[in-house]
């Protein structure tokens, strides 16, 4: 039942202490505000890291070719090691856990792409459909590339928007004909990308590009994406490819500087792990900062008690029960704790959501916490302000009254 009279009395007190009562919640409030501001901090920079992940497929591996660093069957080191066609038909075919596949032919040099009046240089990169999944590329318009081009060794583009914008300022890009080092070519989409990288490029088939700008069979890289999530299911298969081009483009299996894999998924997960053991020693600073506050609070409960020992006794002389005394240095323990640490917790909230917007850099996005937090922080605050008042009001609760009369 709400008791009026014990809800005045607190505010008697509260009101004959206001700079003790203010500077004892301030450093309750600055632990929960250091608490949300490392919290918001701390998702900022995980959201700004996933994002990159974002800009390929999670479940992929990618594999670059190198340079040999090791003698290997009387051949001598310092060997390119060139990638072709036949890596990837027999990647393709090979029986491992290959969903979506391609292979990427990057045109070097002078890579001009124009249109009417106008020209612009951005890197042109031939690849294979699955390069729409692999890169989680979004077509806005038409559509991106299909194996028909391929086979067929269409003269099609897709561009980004970025590219589209720089052409064909408000014209309809699709079915247009840009020229990409002065060949025409057909724009059949636009697409969208997380990465502002690869926004600076178009695709066009490899096939194309392999015979228009004299690539012959060779490929840069190549990339698949799996269905498999386990790390040492994918660590196999890392060493089964290895094995494999290795044995094809005679280099030495432990030469880990002649071929590069990347693996996503061991990347992420390891991200992952990392960012959850940030977010533990966020936590550990920001309870160790809040135990500070609640040491102070109990600390001026027990100076409040000890002030109050001559009424405490008069009132269990008239009969006040245990419970009540308890209850009566709980309930203002809690309020302070509470009303200080909701402080705390709105100003860390606002300064995140008024930081928010100008903060948006590549490895760093909308800081913020979720209502997970608001709720672990509000149960933390009621909870801290119980810790906080049950010695004093156990101490309290304990005075005998003909002792708290002979003290005075």
């Amino acid at each position: 039942m709400f008791d009026l009279d014990k809800w005045q009395e607190i505010y008697e007190t509260i009101r004959k202490n206001k700079l003790r009562t203010i500077l004892t919640g301030f450093s309750v409030s600055w632990g929960i505000f250091m608490l949300i501001i490392l919290l918001g901090s701390g998702n900022g920079l995980q959201n700004g890291v996933v994002n990159q992940f974002k800009a390929d497929a999670e479940n992929s591996l990618w594999l670059y070719s190198g340079q040999t660093s090791m003698a290997f069957a009387g051949m001598q080191p310092g060997r390119r090691v060139q990638f072709t066609n036949e890596d990837y038909s027999r990647t393709k075919q090979s029986g491992l856990d290959v969903d979506k596949i391609s292979s990427r032919f990057t045109i070097r040099g002078n890579n001009l792409i124009s249109y009417k009046t106008e020209f612009v240089n951005y890197t042109i990169v031939a690849v294979h459909p699955d390069t729409e999944t692999l890169e989680n590329t979004t077509s806005l318009k038409g559509r991106f590339l299909n194996d028909i081009d391929v086979k067929q060794y269409r003269k099609v583009v897709s561009i980004s928007t970025v590219v589209e914008d720089a052409l064909f300022k408000k014209e309809e890009p699709v079915g247009k004909y840009v020229k990409i080092n002065n060949i025409p070519f057909q724009v059949i989409g636009t697409f969208t990308d997380h990465s502002e990288r690869d926004l600076q490029r178009v695709y066009i088939p490899i096939s194309t590009a392999q015979r228009v700008f004299d690539g012959s069979n060779r490929i840069s890289n190549m990339s698949f994406t799996t269905q498999t999530h386990d790390i040492e299911e994918l660590k196999q298969m890392e060493k089964h490819l290895i094995n494999t081009f290795a044995a094809r483009h005679k280099f030495d299996p432990k030469d880990k500087r002649a071929m590069f894999i990347n693996n996503n998924m061991e990347n992420y997960q390891r991200t992952m792990a990392l960012f959850a053991g940030i977010r533990l020693f966020v936590w550990i600073i920001g309870l160790g900062t809040i135990i500070a506050g609640i040491v102070g609070v109990s600390n001026i409960m027990i100076i409040v008690v000890r002030e109050r020992t001559r009424e405490i006794g008069i009132r269990k002389a008239l009969g006040a029960t245990p419970f009540s005394i308890i209850s009566l240095v709980l309930t203002e323990s809690i309020l302070i704790t509470s009303v200080a640490g909701y402080v705390g917790l709105a100003m860390g909230v606002i300064l995140l959501e008024i930081l928010a917007p100008h903060t948006q850099i590549e490895f760093f996005m909308n800081p913020s916490v979720d209502l997970r937090v608001a709720f672990s922080a509000t149960v933390l605050l009621v909870v801290s302000g119980a810790i906080a008042g049950f010695f004093p009001a156990r101490k309290a609760a304990s005075i005998l009254p003909i002792e708290a009369l002979a003290d005075e």
